[in-house]
């Protein structure tokens, strides 16, 4: 039998991006399944038409309305398998809440993706950015991907080590178009050491830390009352959470960087090191920052937020202005994590 996509026009977006930002999709449908999506693929190919694969919308910066037609991911649905001994495999719809998602692994006792709690946007946006936090990346976990690949048309499942993973980076960043994601499979465990090592989970837990006592739910806590000290609710106070990536330099680099700024936080790994983007951005005196518009969180330099309605385009002219003022005090290059949709034309 045929699937027709529901499709909708005129669409507004303002409440389908964690930024808040005004903006209608022409076409716009909701899938809930693989015959859905191939559904709605097929509609937007014969009419001729882009297509725009939405998640929950915490790493975009709409820039204009998108040209023709929205994909919403709505595939929900969690459960385990391979359970054994102490561990087991959390499957993961690509429409389900991460946030929820951590929680409910926490709460059954597994361990892996609790300091990943409280970060918006679905599972089956987590891989694209290789979320990470507090020592933990996504990628640590994962054991595969299930996805549309539009060039063959058929479903295929990349195992972990195929998906190119990096620093906010992976295979469906460098090759952006070629795969849908629908579906994914988390390998947790109720004995895996967890990651305390992060330097504010340490101050929580103070002299009080007793591993042997500690639980997923405990960290899982941790993180959050750490993340909404420092960090803004997207439902109060709308952002994209981290806009700049921590710039990786060279040894040589970060040398000079020390010399002619003490003080200045990094994390040295072998033949480079990551610097701390919301260091530089501090330095530079942005944070706090707030115009009629839009600002820099007063707490974190590295989340720009839209208090008063802003656009798109504000929220990327103040990204710029910022990226210009590190690269002229520090020769540094900020790289922003959201993408940006319908970029307005290169004068």
């Amino acid at each position: 039998m045929t699937v027709r996509p529901d499709i909708q026009q005129n669409v507004s977006l303002r409440g389908l991006n964690s930024l808040g930002i005004a903006a209608t999709a022409r076409y716009f449908v909701a899938v809930h399944d693989s015959g859905e999506l191939t559904a709605a693929l097929a509609w937007a190919e014969e009419q001729q038409l882009a297509t725009l694969v939405l998640g929950g919308g915490s790493n975009l910066v709409f820039a204009g309305d998108p040209p023709g037609l929205v994909i919403r991911i709505a595939m929900r649905g969690r459960h385990w398998e391979d359970v054994r001994n102490d561990e087991a495999t959390l499957v993961l719809g690509a429409g389900e809440n991460w946030h929820d998602s951590v929680m409910y692994a926490a709460t059954s006792g597994y361990r892996g993706i609790e300091n990943l709690a409280l970060i918006p946007g679905t599972a089956g946006a987590a891989p694209v950015q290789n979320i990470g936090a507090y020592g933990v990346e996504l990628k640590d976990t994962l054991v595969s991907v299930t996805a549309l690949d539009r060039h063959s048309g058929e479903t295929v499942v990349l195992a972990g080590e195929d998906c190119r993973f990096g620093y906010r980076d992976s295979l469906f960043k460098q090759d952006p178009g070629h795969y849908v994601i629908t579906e994914i499979r988390l390998r947790l465990s109720r004995s895996r050491p967890l990651s305390l090592d992060y330097g504010d989970l340490k101050g929580y837990f103070g002299d009080e830390l007793d591993l042997a006592t500690l639980t997923p739910l405990d960290v899982a806590n941790a993180v959050m009352a750490v993340r909404r000290r420092k960090l803004p609710d997207p439902q109060t106070l709308p952002n994209a959470g981290s806009f700049f990536k921590n710039p990786v330099v060279s040894d040589e680099t970060w040398q000079r960087l020390q010399r002619d700024n003490p003080g200045i936080a990094g994390y040295p790994a072998v033949g480079s090191v990551k610097l701390a983007a919301a260091w530089l951005i501090d330095q530079c005196g942005w944070k706090g920052y707030r115009d009629a518009r839009v600002g820099v969180h007063s707490h974190q330099a590295l989340v720009l937020v839209n208090h008063s309605g802003g656009s798109g385009a504000d929220i990327l002219a103040l990204a710029r202005r910022i990226r210009e003022d590190v690269k002229t005090r520090f020769g540094v290059e900020l790289e922003m994590e959201p993408g940006v949709v319908a970029p307005p034309d290169p004068v």
